[in-house]
């Protein structure tokens, strides 16, 4: 069942309002069309767009107030009449398609009529060859008015006439104003002058024929030497007569044809155009706004600026305006932010950059708010209309950029305005019309949703990261010792990658890997974890179970796409090239790459950080320690990786590092020390060698088993300084074991623990540390 009509109903095109504004412009210049319009609660865009429909009541209004303006009640049928003017822009010219001849036009008038009025049913009928009978019977629901009528009787002569006859008669026996149920208009014209002389030149043809006839058997003579040749000159002439006229007659209908053609030719190149800049629009947003690009581009350009960039491109690229630009709410929705434009120069893009337009000031009337706020998009073809509502800073803003015509469209997104997307042409003289403003307007919701799956998209993204830092310090957590190690090796390893040159999506893999390597450590008793003194067996034993763990718990993650290996490359950095690693014993190639990255930023990061076993390793010493196990435990290509990185980015801050020690930094500084060392040990004095001295303690090369948390009293000189023999207590902290070394790169013995060192020996021994470690450190290559 269909909708009944109503006064209310979209049933006119803007054309036929349109014909009538051009002809109230050209004979009645003084009539203000823009207060009928105002009256009609019409557009002046809306006129301007072959697109657009108006109701009866639009239509009613514009007659009532146009006959009161221009004083002339027959204005209906002149308006019609005008339709087959050049300047009315050939408003039937483009429905007659180049037909030849009133009679085939009228023959498709029930196909034509809906492309300009939605009101009524239009039946046609040949009653002769220049003679048609049309019915138009309106649908239900619809008022029509007596100016209709009249309209459509000078459209009907306008239709004969545009085809290159003369004004036609139009009878109207029938008219729903008399009570009749249809209006009825029988429209007839003169044949066209071809038409005309062809029957002439049959009928001459014919009674030459007969006077021919006769006169050869009267005077044969005179039928042979002046009849016939005067007879077939005349034919012949109005042939030729006939000819050319009939080919003038085809000639302005192919001119009819091109310009129809034409017009067709441009809508639908229009129309691709449309059709691609929506394709490359959705390609490009499609491209932005997956997760593992975003990914990728951590810590680059935002994510929705680069949407914003490529839309702004395709739509340079595709639209016919000159320039274009899209704003876009700040973080707590008190202004619209210039975000992305194109055709203004450097200095209108600063002024553009440097104004907020203020959502928060009740004052505010520009139309960038007010269609934001309104949420509804705005066709200005002269800005001089709106001059009286704007604000003296929005018609100043206006002025500078030379803004004349323009249509904003706000972009909304889930029912809420997001931002505005607007264009202007300054340079161009095309008339921005509705067709425009529709196309802006399915164009700018696509921009909306984009954005917020971009934002969607990036707060996914931070509560991932979060996550995984919040896993990451939940282990380090355990122990103040330790807090931190994660993120550093995560920052070696990926200082590494950067160093090999690896793509950004195995870089995010080894970052994500990098964070959680040591998540198994949770399954750790904190009496192991933290114990100060060296491991037993058996508890070594349970921490090597920290990468399996890492694994089954890491392989309960959903981890898809770039992060999928994770688990394995996360539970791998404990695994050696010699296949003496632990958990799987995996060798060479077996082993992934991302856990060979991890497994030496790991290493790096464990012996140059505090430990409660032992005290930082000298970074010229830790540079050694790796070199050392190149080829054994790991691959010497990521061990120079790890070095230049660190020379780059690091070496400077060391150095000032050392540099501005205080007293309490300073003894934990640990330099090699090698001097004769004796102590005792079962009440009986035991000589030795050390290997490296702090303000804290020093380490003794030894074979003997001692046990830690043993007190001894120890004697050791300090090479360079004098050769003094300094005494002291001390308890044993750690120790090297042959089967189960504490501190690889470190000869077998036991650390001691300074207890009781006097001032004198504390400073000698201070000074010989900071005299040998600055050096030390201080050559190393920057």
């Amino acid at each position: 069942m269909s909708t009944p009509y109503t006064d209310s109903t979209p049933l006119y095109n803007s054309r036929l309002i349109d014909t009538y504004v051009k002809y109230v412009d050209k004979t009645y210049p003084q009539v203000p069309v823009g207060e009928i319009l105002s009256y009609a609660n019409i557009k002046s865009y809306e006129l301007a767009d072959q697109g657009h429909w108006l109701t009866q009541n639009q239509v009613d209004r514009f007659y009532e107030k146009l006959v009161q303006l221009a004083g002339n009640e027959k204005i209906a049928r002149e308006a019609g009449r005008y339709a087959a003017s050049p300047d009315a822009m050939g408003i039937v010219r483009q429905h007659s398609l180049g037909l030849v001849g009133p009679a085939n036009a009228f023959k498709l008038i029930g196909r034509t009529a809906p492309n300009l009025t939605k009101s009524a049913i239009y039946v046609s009928q040949e009653i002769a060859p220049n003679k048609v009978k049309v019915e138009v019977t309106p649908r239900p629901g619809v008022n029509e008015q007596p100016f209709q009528c009249e309209n459509r009787i000078g459209f009907w002569e306008a239709l004969v006439m545009m085809l290159g006859n003369n004004m036609p008669t139009v009878e109207h026996p029938e008219c729903i104003f008399k009570g009749d149920p249809k209006c009825t208009y029988i429209i007839s014209w003169e044949r066209p002058l071809s038409s005309t002389l062809k029957t002439i030149r049959l009928f001459l043809a014919a009674s030459s024929a007969v006077a021919l006839g006769l006169a050869s058997f009267q005077a044969p003579d005179f039928a042979l030497r002046l009849l016939a040749p005067s007879v077939l000159f005349t034919y012949m002439s109005l042939s030729f007569f006939i000819e050319k006229m009939e080919k003038k007659e085809i000639l302005g209908s192919v001119s009819e044809i091109k310009d129809s053609s034409d017009q067709l030719l441009e809508q639908i190149n229009r129309n691709y155009n449309n059709a691609l800049m929506a394709n490359e629009i959705g390609q490009a947003i499609s491209s932005q706004t997956n997760f593992k690009h975003i990914e990728q581009t951590i810590g680059s350009t935002s994510n929705i600026d680069e949407i914003l960039r490529d839309v702004i491109q395709i739509l340079n690229k595709r639209l016919d305006y000159d320039r274009g630009l899209i704003l876009l709410t700040n973080k707590d929705r008190t202004a619209l932010i210039f975000r992305a434009g194109y055709g203004y120069s450097e200095k209108h893009q600063n002024m553009l950059r440097g104004t907020a337009f203020h959502l928060d000031n009740p004052e505010s009337k520009g139309m960038f708010v007010v269609a934001f706020r309104k949420q509804e998009p705005f066709l200005i073809n002269d800005i001089n209309e709106i001059g009286k509502s704007l604000s003296p800073r929005s018609q100043a803003l206006a002025e500078a950029l030379g803004v004349h015509s323009f249509i904003c469209c706000p972009i909304i997104c889930d029912g809420e305005a997001i931002g505005v997307l607007a264009v202007d042409n300054i340079r161009s003289k095309r008339p921005l019309v509705h067709s425009d403003l529709t196309l802006l307007m399915g164009i700018a919701p696509v921009v909306g949703i984009s954005i917020r799956n971009a934002d969607l998209l990036n707060a996914r993204r931070k509560q991932f990261h979060s996550i995984l830092q919040t896993l990451a310090k939940s282990i380090d957590a355990r122990d103040p010792m330790t807090a931190g190690h994660s993120e550093k090796v995560t920052e070696y390893a990926l200082g590494i990658c950067n160093e090999l040159q690896k793509p950004k999506d195995f870089c995010e893999m080894i970052r994500v890997a990098s964070l959680l390597h040591d998540y198994g450590k949770i399954a750790v008793p904190d009496a192991i974890l933290k114990k100060p003194g060296r491991l037993s067996r058996e508890e070594y034993q349970i921490v090597k179970t920290h990468s399996q763990k890492t694994r089954e718990i890491l392989d309960q993650i959903n981890f898809e796409g770039i992060y999928h290996c994770v688990p394995e490359v996360a539970a791998g950095h404990h695994e050696k090239l010699d296949g003496t690693g632990y958990p799987n014993g995996l060798s060479g190639e077996q082993i992934p790459l991302g856990s060979k990255i991890i497994a030496v930023a790991d290493f790096f990061e464990a012996i140059t950080a505090k430990r409660h076993y032992r005290e930082p390793m000298p970074l010229k010493v830790a540079f050694q320690v790796l070199r050392e196990e190149s080829g054994k435990h790991f691959e010497e290509e990521i061990i120079e990786a790890l070095i230049r990185h660190f020379e780059k980015n690091h070496i400077q801050g060391f150095k000032e590092r050392w540099k501005d020690l205080e007293m309490p930094e300073r003894k934990s500084l640990r330099v090699p020390c090698k001097a004769p060392v004796s102590y005792m040990m079962d009440g009986a004095l035991v000589a030795g060698t050390s290997a490296d001295i702090s303000a804290k303690g020093i380490f003794v090369e030894s074979q003997r088993d001692m046990n830690e948390g043993e007190k001894i009293q120890i004697s050791f000189t300090l090479p360079n300084i004098d050769s003094k023999m300094y005494e002291t207590s001390g308890r044993v902290a750690w120790v090297n074991h042959k089967g189960m070394p504490r501190k690889r790169g470190m000869p077998m013995g036991f650390g001691v623990e300074f207890l009781d060192l006097n001032k004198k020996t504390f400073d000698a021994v201070l000074s010989y540390v900071i005299a040998n470690h600055l050096p030390a450190l201080t050559n190393q290559p920057c």
